[in-house]
């Protein structure tokens, strides 16, 4: 098993990282920060649009945030601009993505007929049922 830091896991790079899928909080975060629809399952982004969104918020008093990103809850508001850093950071510096590499925001996945939630615990166990 390839790692990238620390001892995490980091999808085995090659070729599945041309194709990369991120769930969960990146979602929330791009959804907030205005760049994806939050009404939409699925969006295409890059990286660099987490840098972006990031340089914004952390160039900005909270006032001028409230009025930037109105779908940020105001608890959360002093959070936006360290958790874009993080998610930009861990994408390109932790996984090795290049900034205008496209990816794939997942909020909800696929399934029969129903549409369920994607959070990390779904891609650890498509990674449990997939070893031999």
């Amino acid at each position: 098993m390839k790692c990238t830091f620390g001892g995490v896991w980091n999808g085995g790079g090659g070729g599945g990282q041309k194709n990369m899928f991120v769930a969960s909080f990146f979602f929330d975060r791009a959804a907030e920060a205005g760049f994806v629809d939050p009404a939409q399952p699925v969006a295409k982004v890059q990286p660099l649009e987490f840098e972006k969104a990031a340089k914004q918020a952390c160039s900005m008093k909270m006032e001028q945030g409230k009025s930037k990103f109105p779908r940020v809850e105001e608890d959360n508001l002093p959070y936006l601009c360290l958790d874009l850093v993080y998610q930009y950071t861990l994408l390109v510096d932790g996984f090795g993505l290049k900034p205008s590499q496209t990816i794939t925001l997942v909020k909800k996945v696929k399934y029969g007929e129903y549409a369920v939630e994607a959070a990390w615990p779904l891609g650890s166990a498509i990674e449990a049922v997939s070893s031999p």
